[in-house]
């Protein structure tokens, strides 16, 4: 986060963004963070699937939820990718 330092009004910029897309859409907060944590997993996002896991967790997704994402992803994304993105979530969960 060296540029989030360096250039604040980016870093805030970016996060205005976030929130608007947050707001863009009927989807509640929860599945969101499920559709986010999915599209990190797809984007073979290990930084993104750990935020995306550990945010879940917070916010009070269980376990088996967030590995049911990874689940979900074996028939879209192949064996491989989807079990690599369910290691990066219990690397959170299972930490």
């Amino acid at each position: 986060a060296e540029v989030a330092k360096e250039k604040p009004e980016l870093w805030r910029a970016f996060q205005s963004l976030g929130e608007a897309t947050g707001d863009a859409g009927p989807l509640s907060e929860r599945e969101q963070r499920l559709v986010n944590l999915a599209l990190a997993i797809g984007a073979d996002s290990e930084g993104a699937t750990h935020s995306h896991a550990r945010r879940g967790a917070a916010e009070g997704l269980s376990p088996e939820e967030l590995d049911h994402v990874g689940f979900l992803a074996i028939t879209t994304l192949g064996w491989p990718q989807a079990i690599r993105g369910l290691s990066w979530i219990r690397d959170v969960t299972k930490g």
